[in-house]
């Protein structure tokens, strides 16, 4: 039997290989190249980080802004500057001392146009099943791959003379020479050999793939894709070779030093997880690998994977929702259904339809071919035919519906653990109560089915029909939740913004002390190396935008009655048919942003399309599929007219005077809690000052470091000032980012690995969250954050209420000042700071 000290040394590097302590994010491309990178190394040093964490490096479509769309696994990406300008970042970066985390993608490719770009994709297109890579893409064997491209119908497409069959020389492939491709507009296909000279439509007949109206894909797309994104096409990663091939320069740079460690995206789109993450464990000798895992908010990353923890969004969240008053919840949601009038105040319900419409619409492919699978297996038993394909559709319609979770982790051939089968049992009780009774037997069969159990006359249940369903439902599980949550329900739920982010409980609201601490006592246990984040490529609004809108909750009164008043001002020119959702998502959105004196003010511009990107999200109104672009433009417009208003600012601008010692409470104490509170923690380019960033592409501006209010002089500005020097909230965040990474460089053992250990301080107020980071089980670093300020203050502030610190002499990281231990009042402990940072005096 596995114990507890064996499990916690699973989820650790093995002896030798590196551990990051404190990470930063940089999101490379043309505008941030190897070289850029190396130019940051001495300014990264001086903030304290330890590692660089860089996004995929590997060579990406053509104009790539963020790498995951991955078309050649043997080549680092030119535009970034190659294999030897990584390697010399690597070199600069291993003198000064900082490891290098490189982000892979192993679930997907791109399929780019053109598609040679790809040379794996390329030679299946060309040569079917006699293509070396026919394996690597998650297809069925032996039919055509759809390549759904065609701006009209195909027979159209054959009418107007839009295709051409040209000769050309293949830029990934010169030492074939020419070759026959079929162009079609800005896309080039290869044609299989001696179909050159057919005519057309036989020459398309003839071909390993099929081109068709772009529409068709959603019905009919026979390739597994990334989530519904047809131009990224999913590869069996689980084949050995397929493995083998897509990780080998990845590999040779991790045994070469190169790099140090992994973090792996979207694993949950694999056909195993755990028996991927195993292998790349085995294959890196043992790296720290962070696995990029959205868990629900009771559950905890399945202690089986070799992984050191979750990317970050587990953290996040929680850091959030313990900023968020209770109190506001009423009104908010008051204020919500005031604006939207038709969308309930059921986060469930809200999430249950967004998921029937993405199950009905662009993942009606993968959710159709699930069933197929299913109805051909009790089609051919006499004691299952009854069960008909509309029953079988209904019961995995509900299924997908109920989950509450990404997807359970049961493997073909394999028992489902008790846990695991507990996950789909709950969920098919929560299935059947929409469904008939008539249909309970289907559900009963198909669940048995999922679960490995023998079923009907008892035909094995480990045959491949079998394990395809099994690990179809979990994948296309995953899919359904993230379209139809992440990228529906949180643009359609706007009760507070902030909880609607990537991995978030927005049906929580907020979340209570003691159960921050549990959860992260379990987390620490387990995984002492997991990652804590606060702003992602990924995230849908930046930790200082969602920190402005935590706020709300404290004034929610306050705030119903501005953007009744901003409301009123700017009837003449708010759109007369502007959508109830997409307002209140845009009040909260610009209220969020409103920081017009910061060296990152929203724009206009920015701003617009951040809202028609929510809007196309949202899908009630508009989509990207079908937009609505005179609605877009008068959003668009309102948006540009709000921030150029003068009555406008002046009204915000006193919300903001209201509000200003709440939001640099939030944003400081939230920022201080990403850097001690669990693990590794990681700092986002740019965000160790305040950003407006919302969702990509807006969070992966570049980041300005260089010039007189750069973030290279800043930081040495605020390095260099007296302790009790006023400074504005970007210098004092910039400050606090920079001491705690430096505490974390100084003592690392206190906040990551087996030596690490966290325990909650007893204080006697709810308007204090504190913790000790331990090292070899005695307290090293004391955290004392505040919190729900609003409430703080109408109760009288501190008053008498205590907090016990551990025993022992104790120094203010910000100020130098020192403290004794024991139980001492919180006004002498924390004042009116935000968040104060205690480490213990050694030999104290």
């Amino acid at each position: 039997m596995t114990t507890p000290e064996h499990e916690r040394a699973a989820h650790l590097p093995r002896p030798g290989r590196r551990t990051p302590v404190t990470t930063y994010r940089l999101q490379l491309g043309t505008s941030l190249t190897f070289a850029d990178a190396r130019a940051l190394l001495p300014y990264l040093h001086e903030l304290g980080v330890t590692d660089l964490y860089l996004s995929p490096v590997l060579a990406a479509s053509p104009g790539s802004t963020h790498g995951y769309d991955v078309v050649d696994h043997t080549h680092i990406s030119a535009v970034m500057g190659g294999r030897e300008g990584l390697e010399e970042l690597a070199r600069d970066a291993h003198a000064a001392g900082m490891g290098v985390v490189v982000d892979i993608v192993p679930n997907h490719m791109s399929v780019p146009t053109p598609v040679w770009h790809n040379p794996p994709l390329w030679s299946v297109l060309r040569d079917g099943e006699q293509s070396p890579y026919v394996a690597w893409f998650d297809a069925p064997r032996g039919e055509k791959l759809l390549m759904p491209v065609l701006g009209q119908r195909i027979g159209q497409v054959l009418k107007d003379g839009e295709f051409s069959v040209e000769r050309m020389v293949i830029p990934t492939e010169p030492e074939r020479g020419e070759q026959w491709v079929l162009r079609y507009y800005d896309h080039v296909f290869p044609l299989a050999a001696g179909t050159q000279a057919l005519p057309l439509p036989e020459l398309l007949a003839r071909q390993h793939y099929r081109l068709a109206y772009w529409r068709v894909g959603d019905e009919e797309l026979n390739y597994r894709r990334f989530f519904d994104i047809a131009t990224l096409a999913a590869v069996r990663v689980e084949d050995p070779e397929v493995f083998a091939g897509s990780h080998a320069l990845i590999l040779e740079l991790l045994r070469a030093g190169t790099i140090d460690a992994l973090r792996v995206d979207h694993p949950d789109g694999l056909a195993d997880p755990e028996g991927y993450l195993e292998r790349l464990s085995h294959a890196t000798d043992g790296a720290w690998i962070a696995a990029e895992k959205i868990l629900a908010p009771d559950e905890l990353l399945p202690e089986s994977w070799h992984a050191a923890g979750t990317t970050g969004y587990d953290a996040a969240w929680r850091i959030d929702q313990l900023q968020v008053d209770p109190a506001g919840a009423r009104t908010l949601g008051f204020m919500m259904r005031e604006l939207t009038g038709n969308v309930p105040i059921d986060y469930a319900r809200v999430a249950g339809d967004a998921k029937r419409e993405i199950i009905s619409g662009s993942l009606a492919a993968e959710v159709n071919r699930l069933v197929d699978l299913l109805h051909a297996i009790t089609a051919r038993d006499l004691y299952l035919s009854d069960h008909t394909f509309r029953d079988l559709r209904a019961c995995v319609v509900e299924l997908l519906v109920a989950a509450d979770r990404y997807r359970a982790y049961v493997l073909p051939g394999r028992r489902a653990d008790d846990e695991q089968a507990a996950v789909l049992r709950d969920t098919a009780e929560r299935a059947r109560t929409r469904l008939s009774p008539d249909q309970y037997p289907t559900l009963d069969l198909v669940v048995a089915i999922l679960l490995g159990e023998q079923v009907g006359t008892g035909e094995p249940s480990d045959t491949p029909e079998r394990a395809e369903i099994i690990t179809r439902f979990q994948q296309v599980c995953g899919a359904v939740t993230a379209k139809g949550v992440e990228d529906t329900t949180f643009y359609r739920w706007t009760h507070l913004t902030s909880l609607t982010e990537v991995g978030g409980d927005p049906g929580g609201f907020a979340l209570p002390a003691d159960e921050a601490h549990a959860w992260a006592q379990r987390v620490q246990h387990t995984w002492p190396a997991t990652m804590v984040t606060s702003t992602t490529h990924d995230t849908k609004r930046s930790e200082d935008v969602r920190a402005r809108i935590d706020v709300l909750a404290s004034y929610s009164a306050e705030w119903v009655e501005l953007v009744h008043r901003l409301r009123d001002l700017t009837a003449d020119v708010r759109p007369a048919d502007l959508d109830g959702c997409t307002e209140n998502l845009l009040w909260q959105t610009l209220w969020g942003t409103w920081a017009p004196a910061s060296a990152d003010p929203m724009s206009g511009e920015r701003l617009g399309a951040y809202l028609i990107k929510a809007a196309r999200e949202q899908k009630s109104w508009t989509t990207w599929t079908t937009p609505d672009t005179e609605r877009e433009s008068q959003l668009a417009y309102y948006a540009t007219a709000l921030l150029a208003r003068a009555d406008v600012a002046e009204e915000l601008n006193e919300f903001a005077a209201l509000t200003s010692r709440a939001v640099r409470d939030t944003i400081l104490a939230n920022k201080a809690m990403t850097l001690t509170w669990l693990g590794v923690a990681d700092v986002y380019q740019g965000s160790e000052v305040t950003r407006t960033s919302l969702v990509d592409p807006d969070n992966r501006r570049p980041v300005a470091y260089d010039g007189d209010s750069g973030l290279r002089a800043s930081l040495a500005r605020v390095l260099q000032a007296p302790a009790d020097a006023e400074m504005t909230l970007d210098e004092a965040k910039l400050r606090l980012t920079s001491k705690l990474c430096r505490l974390r460089a100084e003592r690392p053992d206190t906040f990551v690995g087996e030596r690490s250990g966290y325990r909650p301080l007893p204080t006697t107020t709810a308007c204090a969250f504190a913790y000790t980071r331990l090292c070899d089980g005695e307290p090293d670093v004391a955290v004392v954050v505040r919190r729900l300020g609003r409430r703080l203050e109408r109760l009288g502030g501190w008053a008498n209420h205590t907090i016990v610190l551990p025993q022992g002499t104790w120094t203010d990281v910000l100020t130098g000042a020192q403290i004794a231990g024991g139980t001492r009042l919180l006004t002498e402990v924390v004042g009116d700071e935000p968040v104060i940072i205690l480490s213990r005096v050694r030999g104290s």
